[in-house]
C-alpha cells in the first residue's frame, strides 16, 4: 500500500481480500462526507453557495411567472407590463446608488451601527428612486409613449412605490450577504417568485386590468415585509450584540459607493444598449432571440457575482486573510462554473425549446457563446471583489468600465457581420481579453498567502 494512505477496514462480509470495492466505496463515501462537513464549516464557500443558488431559483422562478403570464394575459398586456417593470428596475438601478454593495462591504464590520447604517441606506436610496419615477412620469409622452397609462392618478402612486420598494429589496439582499444570511437572500427571492405567481392567478381569474403589474407589485410588498421583520428582529440584533467596530468613517463609504455606483453604471448601460442595437439591426423577432439567450447565459455571471459577494463580507471580517480566500474562491468558482457551463453549452437547444421551437433555432449558438464567456469572467468576478475589500477604488472602476466598452464596441463590429452570433461571440471575446491580462499578472495583484506582494 502507499504511503501516506490509510489502509481501508474491513466493513463488509466481502469475501475477497482488502482492498475491495467495498472498501474502496466506504472509503469514498468517508472522503465525501469529510469534504461535507468542511463546506459546511467555511462561510467561504457556504454563503456562497447560498448565494449563487438564490440568483437560480430568482432567474428559474421569474421564467416560470413570465410563462403563465403569455398564457393568461394577451401579447400586448405582456409586453406593456414588461417594458414598465423593466423601466422600475431601471430607474432603481439609477437610485440606488449601489447601495447593497456598500452593505455588502461595511456591514461586516459595523458592530452596533448596523441598524442606522442600513436604515440610512433604505432611506436615500427610497428617496432617490421614487424621484427618479416621478421625473420618468413627466417625460413618459416623449421617451415612452406606450406606458402613458401609467399617468393615471392610482398607476402613477403604483409605480414611484414600486421603484422606491425595488430599491429596498434589492438593499436587503445587501444587507443579509453582509450579515452572513445569505439562506434567507434564497427566502427572500423564493417568497417574491411564489408570492407573485399565486397572485398573478388572483388577477386572471377575476380578469383584473393590470394584473401583471399587481400581482409583481403585491408579492414584492410581502417579500419586503416579511424579510425586513427577519432582519430586524434577529440579524441586526445579533449583529449588534458583537459590537466589534465602530461606524465607518462617512467619508469612506461615500467615496467607495461613488467609485462603485459610476463603475456600476458602465455595466448597466451596457446592458440597456445591447438590446436596442439587435432591435435597431435586426428587428424585434431576433431581439427576442437574444433576450432569452441573455436571460439564460446571465444567471451564470450572476452566480459567480453572487460567490464574490461572498469573498468580499469574509475579507472584510479578516482582512489579513484576503489573499487566501480570494484565492480559494477562484478555485472553487471556477469548477462551479466549469460544471454548469457545460451543461448550458450541452442543453442550450432543449432549453431554448422550452420557450418555442424558433428560440432553439435561432437563439443556440448565441446561447453557447455567452454559456462559455462565463468561464473567463470568474477571473473578472473575483478581480472585482478583490477591489472592493481593499477599496481600490480606480481599479472598481476601470474594469467594469473597460469590460463595458470593448464589449459594446465588439458588437457594433460584430453584429453586421454575424448577427445574433456576432453578439455571442463579443460577449465571449470581451470576457477572454479582460480575463487574460488579470491572469498573466496574478502573482501581483493576487500573491500567493506565502509570498509578500511585488
Amino acid at each position: 500500500m502507499t504511503a501516506g494512505l490509510a489502509t481501508p477496514t474491513r466493513s463488509c462480509s466481502c469475501p475477497l481480500p482488502l482492498p475491495c470495492e467495498c472498501s474502496y466505496r466506504a472509503l469514498l463515501l468517508a472522503r465525501s462526507r469529510a469534504a461535507r462537513v468542511q463546506l459546511a464549516s467555511e462561510p467561504l464557500l457556504r454563503n456562497g453557495h447560498l448565494l449563487a443558488a438564490s440568483s437560480v431559483v430568482a432567474a428559474g422562478l421569474g421564467s416560470v411567472f413570465w410563462v403563465f403570464a403569455t398564457r393568461w394575459y394577451s401579447a400586448d398586456d405582456v409586453g406593456r407590463s414588461y417594458a414598465a417593470l423593466s423601466a422600475v428596475a431601471l430607474l432603481s438601478a439609477f437610485g440606488r446608488f449601489n447601495l447593497d454593495n456598500v452593505l455588502v462591504r461595511f456591514l461586516p464590520a459595523a458592530g452596533r451601527h448596523t441598524r442606522r447604517l442600513v436604515l440610512r441606506c433604505y432611506l436615500v436610496s427610497a428617496a432617490a428612486s421614487a424621484l427618479a419615477a416621478g421625473v420618468f412620469l413627466l417625460i413618459v409622452p416623449w421617451v415612452a409613449p406606450e406606458l402613458t397609462f401609467l399617468r393615471g392618478p392610482v398607476m402613477a402612486v403604483s409605480f414611484v412605490v414600486a421603484a422606491a420598494g425595488f430599491s429596498i429589496f434589492v438593499l436587503q439582499d445587501g444587507a443579509l450577504t453582509g450579515l452572513r444570511r445569505p439562506g434567507w437572500v434564497l427566502g427572500e427571492n423564493s417568497i417574491f417568485a411564489v408570492a407573485k405567481a399565486a397572485l398573478l392567478a388572483l388577477c386572471a381569474v377575476v380578469a383584473l386590468t393590470n394584473g401583471i403589474l399587481v400581482s409583481w407589485s403585491g408579492a414584492l410588498v410581502v417579500a419586503v415585509a416579511v424579510t425586513n421583520l427577519v432582519l430586524f428582529r434577529s440579524a441586526v440584533p445579533a449583529h449588534h450584540r458583537a459590537d466589534r467596530a465602530g461606524a465607518p468613517a462617512p467619508q469612506r463609504v461615500a467615496r467607495y459607493a461613488t467609485a462603485d455606483y459610476l463603475g456600476n453604471l458602465s455595466g448597466i448601460a451596457a446592458a440597456s444598449v445591447l438590446p436596442l442595437l439587435v432591435l435597431d439591426r435586426l428587428g424585434a423577432e431576433q431581439n427576442a432571440y437574444y433576450s432569452l439567450a441573455f436571460v439564460m447565459a446571465d444567471t451564470l455571471y450572476v452566480a459567480a457575482f453572487s460567490m464574490g459577494s461572498s469573498l468580499v463580507v469574509e475579507a472584510a471580517r479578516t482582512p489579513e486573510q484576503l489573499t487566501a480566500l480570494a484565492r480559494r474562491m477562484l478555485r472553487h468558482s471556477g469548477v462551479l462554473l466549469l460544471v454548469a457551463v457545460a451543461l448550458v453549452v450541452a442543453g442550450a437547444p432543449w432549453i431554448l425549446r422550452l420557450f418555442g421551437p424558433g428560440y432553439a433555432e435561432h437563439g443556440t449558438v448565441t446561447l453557447r457563446l455567452m454559456a462559455l464567456s462565463a468561464l473567463p469572467n470568474v477571473l473578472f468576478s473575483v478581480a472585482l471583489g478583490v477591489a472592493r475589500a481593499r477599496r481600490a477604488l480606480p481599479w472598481l472602476i476601470g474594469l467594469q468600465l473597460v469590460f463595458s466598452v470593448l464589449l459594446v464596441a465588439l458588437v457594433l463590429v460584430l453584429l453586421p457581420v454575424a448577427g445574433l452570433a456576432g453578439v455571442g461571440l463579443a460577449w465571449l471575446l470581451t470576457s477572454t481579453a479582460v480575463a487574460l491580462p488579470l491572469l498573466l499578472t496574478l502573482p501581483r495583484w493576487l500573491p500567493s498567502p506565502h509570498r509578500s506582494p511585488r
